[in-house]
C-alpha cells in the first residue's frame, strides 16, 4: 500500500457533461502536445493490444495518460517520453467495465468494502440503485448511499430509488418514496435517474403514485429504469409508453427479442445465469449484439463476488458460451456508457477518459491492471493504495420489533380439519389449496410444506403475515432473514414453533442478518447491522460467513432444486412480481392487487 486513494467524482449522469476534471484547458493543452510527442506522457503503456469496441478489432497498440484524459492511442513505439512507462507484455487493454444496473446491498458490504472487491476486477464504474436501504431508511438512507459512494476509484452512479415500497398496499417497508420525493432525489447532482420502476400494475393503471414518480423522471431529462417480468404484448407496449425504458428481468429467448425489437434498453444480468445461453443463441441469430444491450450484475451474493467476480465473471461466461468477445465487451463499456450518456467512457480513445482495464486474455478475464481516471488504483488482484476511510456513519438500530413468542407462528382455525390457500411453487408462484388438519386451534402445517411468516419491522404491527409454501422440500429447522426484497422486513420459514422463534429473535438482537436454526441450536448467523442488510467487516469474512449460512439453510430443507435455498428465501416476499407472495401484509398477489390476511378457507 503507497497511501489513500482519493479520487475526485464528475457529477454523474446525463445532464453531467461537460467534465469539468477533463475540460481544463491546461489539461487540454498537455495532452495535444503529448499526442503529436512535443511533451512527455504521464504514463505510457507498451507493447499492449487495445480492444477496439467499435470496431471489433484487436490491435497492437500503445496507449499514452496524461492527467485522467487518454492522450494518445498508436502505433507501437511511436513514443518513449512518459513518467512512468509499463510494459503490458502483450496483454489487451480495453475500457473499464461499466455496470449498468446493481443492487450494492445483495453484496451485503457497503460502498467502501465493495469498490475494493470489484475494481480489481476491472469494474471502475457501476450504477446503483440502493433501492434496499431506501426501503428501510427512506431519503435519510439514500443521502448516507451518495455521501459514502464519494472519493472512491469506482465511479458509483446512483439512481434514485423508485418503489419505495416496491408494491404499495401489499407491503409496509420503512419510507414512502412519492412524487416529490422523487423530484428531491432527482434534484441531487450525484443522481443519475430514475431507479427501476417495478410498480408494473400501478404504471399501467397509471396509479397517482406511479404517475407522478415517471413524470419526475421524464421531466429531469435522466435516466427512467424499468423492471418489466412477464410484461408481454399490450402491458409491454403501455409499459414503455409510461416512458419507462430499460429491463433486466428477462425470462426467455423470446422475451428477451419482444424487447429489444420494443426498443428497451436490456440490462442482461448474470445473477440470472440459465438466460445467457439463450441471449447468445439470439444474438448469433441476429448477426450482433444490438447496441441496446447492456451487461449487470443485479444481485451477487458476497461468497460469489469475492470467489467468481462480478462483471469479469459475466464477460467469461458469455465468451464460454460462444460470445464474441468484443462483442461482450462492447455490451459491458461502450453500450453501457451510451445509454447513460457518457461521452467520456466506453472507448481506448484519445480524448476519452482513462478508465481502463488490462486483461492477461479475452478468455478469463484477469484485471493485470486497472486505471481510474487516468490513476493506476489496482494491479494484479490488488489495489495499489489503501481506500479512504468511511467519511459518514452507517444506519444501524433499524429493527423496531419486539421478541417474538411462539404464538406468533401459529395460522388460527377451528374443529379437527380445514382447507387452506397456499403459495405453490418457488419462484414462479401459484395460488395452491389443500387439506390441513386443526390441532389445538391452529393450523398443522404439514410435513411437505412450510410455515412463512413475515414481521414488519418498522414498527407498523406486531402481527406478522402468515402464509404456507409448498414444494419447497421438507423442512426439519427455520431460517430467518431480514435481507428480504424489496421491503426487508424480517422472513422466517421453516417448521417448529420454536425454532421459527429462536430464529426470529436471533436477527431481531443482532440487529438483522441471515441465520439458520435446527432443534434449537443455531447452526450459523450472519450479521447485519446495517440497515439489517450490510456489513462493514472485510469481503473475506462477510463471504465465509455468508456461505456458513447458505449451506446451513440448505441443511434445513430437502429441496434440491436449481435455485439455492437461501435466493428462494430473500425473494420469496417479492410482491411485485406476479403470483402470490408472502408479506408482512398477508398473502398478496403482485397483478391483481389482492390481499389474504386469512388463508383459512373453510
Amino acid at each position: 500500500m503507497r497511501g489513500t486513494i482519493l479520487i475526485q467524482h464528475e457529477r454523474t449522469g446525463p445532464m453531467s457533461s461537460p467534465y469539468p476534471d477533463l475540460n481544463d484547458p491546461a489539461l487540454r493543452d498537455r495532452a495535444v502536445r503529448a499526442a503529436q510527442g512535443q511533451e512527455a506522457f504521464d504514463t505510457l503503456l507498451v507493447n499492449g493490444r487495445v480492444a477496439d469496441v467499435a470496431t471489433g478489432e484487436v490491435r497492437e497498440a500503445d496507449v499514452g495518460l496524461v492527467g485522467a484524459l487518454i492522450a494518445s492511442v498508436h502505433p507501437r513505439g511511436t513514443f518513449h517520453e512518459a513518467g512512468e512507462v509499463i510494459d503490458l507484455g502483450g496483454r489487451i487493454v480495453a475500457p473499464g467495465l461499466i455496470d449498468s444496473h446493481l443492487h450494492i446491498e445483495s453484496s451485503m458490504v457497503t460502498p467502501r468494502t465493495y469498490a475494493g472487491v470489484v475494481v480489481p476486477q476491472g469494474t471502475t464504474t457501476i450504477c446503483w440503485d440502493p433501492h434496499e436501504v431506501g426501503n428501510v431508511g427512506g431519503l435519510e438512507a439514500v443521502r448516507w448511499a451518495i455521501a459514502a459512494s464519494r472519493g472512491l476509484p469506482l465511479r458509483i452512479i446512483v439512481l434514485a430509488p423508485s418503489c419505495v415500497p416496491s408494491a404499495p398496499g401489499l407491503e409496509r417497508s420503512g419510507a414512502v418514496f412519492d412524487g416529490n420525493a422523487m423530484e428531491e432525489m432527482l434534484s441531487w447532482p450525484e443522481v443519475g435517474g430514475v431507479a427501476e420502476i417495478m410498480d408494473m400494475r400501478g404504471v399501467l393503471a397509471r396509479s397517482p403514485l406511479m404517475r407522478s414518480i415517471t413524470q419526475a423522471g421524464l421531466e429531469s431529462g435522466k435516466l427512467v429504469c424499468g423492471h418489466a417480468r412477464d410484461l408481454a404484448g399490450r402491458g409491454l407496449q403501455g409499459f414503455l409508453a409510461a416512458g419507462i425504458e430499460s429491463d433486466h428481468e428477462i425470462t426467455s429467448e423470446a422475451d428477451l427479442l419482444e424487447k429489444i425489437r420494443a426498443g428497451m434498453t436490456i440490462e442482461l444480468r448474470v445473477s440470472h445465469e440459465d438466460i445467457l445461453p439463450q441471449a447468445v443463441a439470439l444474438f448469433g441469430r441476429l448477426g450482433h449484439v444490438p447496441q441496446t444491450v447492456t451487461l449487470c450484475t443485479d444481485d451477487i451474493f458476497p461468497d460469489d463476488l469475492v470467489s467468481r467476480g462480478g462483471m469479469a465473471y459475466m464477460l467469461r461466461r458469455l465468451v464460454q458460451i460462444g460470445l464474441d468477445p468484443v462483442q461482450a465487451l462492447r455490451a459491458a463499456t461502450l453500450n453501457t456508457a451510451m445509454r447513460l450518456q457518457r461521452r467520456d467512457l466506453g472507448l481506448v480513445a484519445p480524448g476519452r477518459r482513462a478508465d481502463l482495464v488490462v486483461f492477461d486474455d479475452l478468455t478469463e478475464f484477469r484485471a493485470h491492471h486497472v486505471f481510474a481516471s487516468g490513476r493506476h488504483v489496482a494491479e494484479n488482484g490488488e489495489l495499489c493504495e489503501a481506500l479512504r476511510p468511511d467519511p459518514v456513519t452507517a444506519p444501524t438500530e433499524t429493527m423496531k420489533l419486539a421478541l417474538t413468542t411462539e404464538q406468533s407462528f401459529h395460522i388460527p382455525a377451528t374443529g379437527t380439519h380445514a382447507r387452506v390457500r397456499t403459495v405453490a411453487i418457488p419462484r414462479t408462484t401459484r395460488w395452491g389449496e389443500r387439506d390441513v388438519a386443526v390441532r389445538d386451534g391452529h393450523v398443522v402445517i404439514p410435513h411437505d410444506a412450510a410455515l412463512m411468516a413475515v414481521f414488519n419491522r418498522y414498527g407498523a404491527s406486531s402481527v406478522p403475515g402468515l402464509g404456507i409454501l409448498e414444494g419447497w422440500g421438507e423442512w426439519s429447522g427455520a431460517v430467518a432473514t431480514t435481507v428480504l426484497h424489496d421491503s426487508h422486513n424480517l422472513a422466517v420459514i421453516g417448521r417448529g414453533e420454536a425454532d421459527m422463534m429462536l430464529a426470529a429473535n436471533t436477527l431481531i438482537r443482532s440487529g438483522g442478518g441471515m441465520v439458520a436454526v435446527r432443534d434449537g441450536k443455531v447452526l450459523a448467523h450472519l450479521e447485519l447491522p446495517v440497515c439489517g442488510l450490510l456489513s462493514a467487516a472485510p469481503p473475506t469474512e462477510v463471504a465465509r460467513q455468508f456461505n456458513a449460512v447458505r449451506e446451513a439453510c440448505a441443511s434445513v430443507t430437502t429441496w434440491n432444486g436449481q435455485t439455492a435455498v437461501i435466493k428462494l428465501m430473500i425473494g420469496a416476499s417479492l410482491a411485485c412480481n406476479p403470483g402470490p407472495h408472502v408479506t408482512d401484509m398477508g398473502i398478496t398477489s403482485g397483478m391483481t392487487g389482492e390481499v389474504v390476511t386469512d388463508c383459512v378457507l373453510a
